[in-house]
Order: C-alpha cells, then sequence, then structure tokens
C-alpha cells in the first residue's frame, strides 16, 4: 500500500531500484543532485538535468513536461553519495505561470519498476517559489528512506543549487534552463490556477501580487479540488483523522538492533524538526519581504499616500500577510503534532544510555553486557516550539572530549527574561534560584552536569570496563564528587594542588603510549599486569588552577592521542580564565565539544544551521536518582568482580 507523506515525513525503502513519477499540470523540469554525508555538492557533476540527464545509478528527463518519469538505482550510486534530492522547476514558457502558487500542486509518486507504489507526496504550500525540493532519497546507517520536503525557493534554481553548497549555482542553473528551452511549436498552454474563487491581483508593477488560495489539506484527503478558498474544518484537538498517517511506533527506523533503530529514529526526528522549523522561518521572511514590498509599492505614488484608497491598499497588504503567517504555521504545526506523537512513544522506550534521568529505566538494576552505541548528554530544542524536546546523543566511545562551561558566559544568550530562559528554567530541574544563576552557582551546577555524565557513562558500560579519575587542585569539589568517592568508583578525594596534577597526566600518558604500541604491533597480551585496561573518563576542574606549561602539554596530548587509546577528557572551566596561555590552548578548545550547566543557545545542526537551544541532563530537583544508580552500580561489580576476575579487553581503536 502507497504511504501518503505529509511534509518532513519519512518511509523506509525496502528495494533498490525504484521510479519517481511526478505530475505537476504544467511544464516543469525534472532533475536531480547528488549529495555527500552532510547534503552538499562537491560540484556540477552532482547536478543531473536535462544537459547531462544520466549518472550513474540515475536517469531524468531531457526535457520540460507536466508529466515525468526519474529512475534511481540505489545500489548503483557511488559510494560517497547519501542523498538524492528531487528538484522540480517551473519551465520558462510563454503562458505558463510564473510561480508554483499559480500552478496546481505537484505530486510526486515513488514506485516499484513494476508499477507497485511506495509512497507519494503531493508539495502544496507553495506561493511565489519557482524551484522546489520535491523529495530526498537519503542513507543513513546503510539503509535508504524517501522524505517529504518541499522546500521552494523563490530565487529559481539558482537559490536552490547555492543551498545545496553548489559554487557555481547561477551558471549550472542557467546551463539547466538552457538545456530544457522548450521548442516553440511544442508549447502547451497552461490551465488555469487550481482552487481560484477571484481574479488573481497585481501589484503596480504589473507582477502578480497574489495566487490563488491554496489547498492545504493533506494529499491523502484531498480529492477533487473544490473551488473557493474555505478549507475543511480541522479535526479536533488529539483525535488523529482515520484516514491519517499512522500512529507513531517507537523503533520505526533502519538498524540491526532496537538501540540502533531508536538512535536513528532520533536523529531523523532532529532533522525533520530542523528542515520544519527552517521551512516555517522561509515562509514567515518571504510574508514579511512581501509585506514590505507592497507597502513600498503603495508609497511609491505620493498621490496614494493618503486617502481611503492608500488605506485600503495598507490593509489587503497587512491582510495577504496574516494570512501567508497563518498557513505557515499551520503547516508547522502539524509537523510538530506528528513529531510531538512520535516522541510521547519513543521517549518511554529508551534505554538508560538514551533515557532522561526521571525515566522509570533508572529505577531498577542494570547491568550491561556490552557498552551501547550513543550516550545521551542532553536535550535540543527550538524557540519555535519550546516543549518539544529532542535528545542529544553523541556516539560511544567518545571521538571527542568535553568542555563544560562553568563560566558565567554559560548563561542563555540573551539574559532577559523571554519564553525560552523561562523554559529552560522550569524544564532543568536543577535548584536554581529565582534570580539568574551567579558565578557560585554555574560552577556548581558545571560541576553536577559533570558527575551526573561520568555516572550516566559508568552505569552504560560492562562491570570493570570504564573508570573515573579526577584533577581538582583547589580542592573545591569535595562535595559533588561525594557520590564518586562513596561508591568507591573515586579511591577518594583528588589531591590538591599542583602535586595532584602531573602523576594522574603522567600515569594517563603511560596508558595512552603502551595501549597504542600495543595495538600497532598487535600484542594486547605484552602489556603490564598492573595496567588498568578499562577505559578511563579524565576529568579535570577549575582549570587553569594548579597547571604550569609542561601540564598544560601533557593535557593537549591527552585530547589529541587519548580517545583512540581509551582516554576521555572532560574539562569543567571557564574558558575567560584559561585567557593566560593565550593561542596554545586553541586547540585544545576547538578540539572538544562545548557544553553549558544552564541552558543556552550555541549548537548548530548539520542539516540548515539553526542555533539549538542545549539543556543539560541533569537529575531532577531533589532527587537522589545519581546515587542510587552508582549505589546499585558499584553492588553489581562487587558481585561481578567475585564471579569473573578477569580483566577487560582493550579498548577498540577508531
Amino acid at each position: 500500500m502507497t504511504a501518503e507523506l505529509v511534509r518532513g515525513q519519512n518511509h523506509p525503502l525496502d528495494r533498490s531500484r525504484v521510479e519517481l513519477r511526478i505530475a505537476a499540470g504544467v511544464p516543469v523540469v525534472a532533475g536531480m543532485t547528488l549529495g555527500d554525508e552532510r547534503g552538499g555538492l562537491p560540484g556540477a557533476e552532482a547536478v543531473v538535468h536535462p544537459g547531462a540527464p544520466r549518472r550513474p545509478g540515475v536517469e531524468v528527463p531531457d526535457r520540460a513536461a507536466a508529466e515525468h518519469r526519474l529512475t534511481v538505482d540505489l545500489d548503483a550510486l557511488p559510494a560517497a553519495v547519501h542523498r538524492v534530492s528531487v528538484l522540480l522547476a517551473l519551465a520558462a514558457r510563454s503562458g505558463a505561470p510564473a510561480t508554483f502558487g499559480a500552478a496546481p500542486a505537484p505530486s510526486v509518486r515513488l514506485t516499484a519498476v513494476d508499477g507497485t507504489g511506495l509512497a507519494g507526496y503531493t508539495v502544496t504550500g507553495l506561493t511565489a517559489e519557482t524551484a522546489v525540493v520535491a523529495v530526498e532519497l537519503y542513507r543513513r546507517q546503510g539503509a535508504w528512506k524517501v522524505r517529504a520536503v518541499g522546500q521552494g525557493y523563490s530565487g529559481g534554481l539558482a537559490a536552490l543549487l547555492h543551498d545545496q553548497g553548489l559554487a557555481r549555482a547561477a551558471e549550472v542553473a542557467a546551463e539547466v534552463e538552457a538545456a530544457a528551452a522548450p521548442d516553440p511549436a511544442q508549447e502547451i498552454p497552461a490551465p488555469a490556477p487550481v482552487g481560484t474563487s477571484a481574479p488573481v491581483g497585481t501589484s503596480a508593477a504589473g507582477a502578480p501580487a497574489a495566487a490563488g488560495p491554496v489547498d492545504y489539506r493533506h494529499p491523502k484527503r484531498r480529492s477533487t479540488p473544490a473551488p473557493g478558498p474555505t478549507p475543511p474544518a480541522p479535526a479536533p484537538s488529539g483525535a488523529p483523522a482515520a484516514d491519517g498517517p499512522p500512529p507513531p511506533v517507537a523503533g520505526d527506523a533502519a538498524g540491526w538492533s532496537m538501540e540502533e533503530r531508536l538512535y536513528n529514529q532520533i536523529w531523523g526526528m532532529f532533522e525533520d524538526l530542523a528542515r520544519s522549523v527552517a521551512a516555517y522561518r522561509s515562509a514567515s521572511d518571504f510574508a514579511a519581504s512581501r509585506l514590505e514590498q507592497e507597502l513600498d509599492e503603495v508609497l511609491a505614488d505620493p498621490r496614494n499616500r493618503l486617502g481611503t484608497a492608500a488605506d485600503v491598499a495598507r490593509a489587503t497588504a497587512r491582510d495577504r500577510h496574516a494570512t501567508l503567517l497563518t498557513q505557515a504555521r499551520a503547516a508547522l504545526d502539524r509537523d510538530l503534532a506528528q513529531l510531538t506523537a512520535e516522541s510521547e512513544v519513543v521517549e518511554p522506550a529508551l534505554p538508560p544510555a538514551f533515557a532522561r534521568w526521571d525515566n522509570p529505566v533508572w529505577q531498577g538494576p542494570h547491568v550491561p553486557l556490552e557498552r551501547p552505541m550513543a550516550l545521551r548528554l542532553g536535550d535540543l530544542h527550538l524557540p519555535e516550539v519550546l516543549d518539544l524536546r529532542i535528545p542529544m546523543l553523541v556516539r560511544l566511545p567518545l571521538e571527542r572530549g568535553l568542555w563544560i562551561d562553568s563560566g558565567p558566559d554559560s548563561v542563555v544568550r540573551g539574559a532577559e527574561p523571554g519564553p525560552e530562559r523561562e523554559f529552560g528554567r522550569r524544564e532543568l530541574g536543577s535548584a536554581l534560584t529565582d534570580g539568574p544563576p551567579d558565578a557560585a552557582e554555574i560552577r556548581r551546577l558545571a560541576l553536577e552536569a559533570a558527575v551526573a555524565i561520568a555516572a550516566r557513562l559508568l552505569a552504560v558500560h560492562p562491570a570493570g570496563e570504564f573508570a573515573v579519575q579526577v584533577i581538582d587542585p583547589g580542592g573545591t569539589a569535595a562535595q559533588a564528587l561525594a557520590p564518586l568517592v562513596e561508591t568507591g568508583f573515586l579511591p577518594g578525594p583528588p589531591v590538591p594542588g599542583a602535586k595532584g596534577v602531573a602523576p594522574v597526566l603522567e600515569g594517563l600518558i603511560r596508558r595512552v603510549d603502551l595501549v597504542q604500541m600495543a595495538m600497532r604491533s598487535r600484542a594486547a597480551d605484552a602489556l603490564p599486569p598492573d595496567l588498568d585496561t578499562a577505559e578511563q573518563l579524565l576529568i579535570v576542574h577549575d582549570f587553569p588552577h594548579g597547571f604550569d606549561d609542561r601540564a598544560v602539554t601533557m593535557l593537549r596530548y591527552l585530547a589529541d592521542e587519548g580517545p583512540a587509546a581509551g582516554v576521555h577528557l572532560m574539562m569543567v572551566a571557564d574558558r575567560a580564565q584559561a585567557q593566560e596561555f593565550g593561542p596554545v590552548l586553541d586547540p585544545l578548545w576547538r578540539s572538544l565539544l562545548r557544553i553549558t550547566p544552564v541552558p543556552d543557545a550555541h549548537l548548530a545542526d548539520p542539516w540548515v544551521g539553526h542555533a539549538w537551544t542545549y539543556e543539560p541532563a541533569l537529575a531532577p530537583k531533589g532527587s537522589q536518582v545519581v546515587r542510587q544508580v552508582l549505589t546499585r552500580l558499584a553492588e553489581a561489580r562487587r558481585a561481578a568482580a567475585r564471579t569473573e576476575p578477569a580483566g577487560p579487553p582493550l579498548p577498540p581503536t577508531h
């Protein structure tokens, strides 16, 4: 049965050879772009268009038409291709619609080579766009999926290709348009706009000022277009439509295990939310620029600045702006409803490594048999969607160290009160004061976050395969480290002063050197018997206090060479206080992933570059869950040590 997709929704593909059948109702140019793992285009050869219709694994038509059939053989694509974007652009023909908003909504049907339907998507909600990325086929963890995109560009093919990172976007767009230039003898008249109940208005310059009403109904619920702009009545809140998308299922993603499927599903939700909000922001920006342009046209003629006609023109422009914003928000709300429903079934199903501290999975005994594939460091959200949080997962073993910023600059950017900041303070769950956190509170929260991450790492690794060491020259971390000390994961409070720095660093460097030599020579059995082969997490608190130039050099060495040998670095430090070392520390900071103890909008996604607000994974206020987990874990590991005295294997190479 064909899956009817809405914008942002994805669907797995169970076969490698597929066809994309496009019906636009007006002549369009159909093509594809072959993107890398980040969606970028390496060059003009990654654009498949009428002038170059064949590339390994793909073929597109060589002319503009109202209907197209594109073929894709996923197994034949080069290994570097991770994303195949299907693009449509209006053909430059006399009498043809100037924008997609004045034309019937194009539809894409993904089928097997025998015609069996796999997925379908009708691109609705377009207005002034002349080019659009309709759908994309993308590869993740070796499996292919199709996603309904519907991202339009009023700047045409040049803007579309530039957005995908093509250096010669304008030149390639001109080549595509030239290759698709029609034969005048074959031109066909464009049909009238669908769903219009009144003539399309024009601006003072004679260009179309507004397309006819756009049908925003779900493609599966729409049959023949109904005249008039009145949309169907929405379903009651919280009641899914009977013929809408199927209810979400936890683990509905490609993967060999439930853990891998959940990991891929979370990343898919992250990307879906990023793209949905990007479409909403783009539509909002277009509405604002269109309002400004129409108001400028009203005021351009001094004779129109006053009087009833000017007031009517301004009111009409503002009403049109409000209508566009309402339509954009409605489309975003539909995407958010689907993602929220998915989050509600995914969050309770997460394993401990992915789960929040308030998840019941932490209340029972947990003795893992193998290391998980990823770890939750916190949550991410956007200002448009304050109550929908996406887990922030990082792969294990940690390829980059962590830097928990304990300086006052880690407070949410823009210190004035606002909904985003209040949401972060409300949901953080830690003992924040009523006012803005001061420097001492931020330092306390930073160390609390470090202990929570260390406890999570200890809990998700098999017994004896992970250990923690701490450097605290100032001796100010004793209270926060008490759960680790009392449960035996630290032999005692860290040695204060400079004498507590060099021995720890030297011991870890010796471990890194020995493990590297053993790996290069394939002689793991030759390691000294006193060497602890468990992965190590080094927490450095209150840097640079107690560090001289030699200690800083050793720290940089561990940051660079440690991860491959199973030694991971977590700094709890104020960047401003480390300025005395100058640029010598810049490579260290760049090699670490910066997170904050309070909500902060400093992380960007790899797709559209949104600034996401990060919230740390701290235990709820007043909860003893971290101490309880460490206590149960210590008991389980003591029991395991009595029955399994053998040491753990060497950490894997990266």
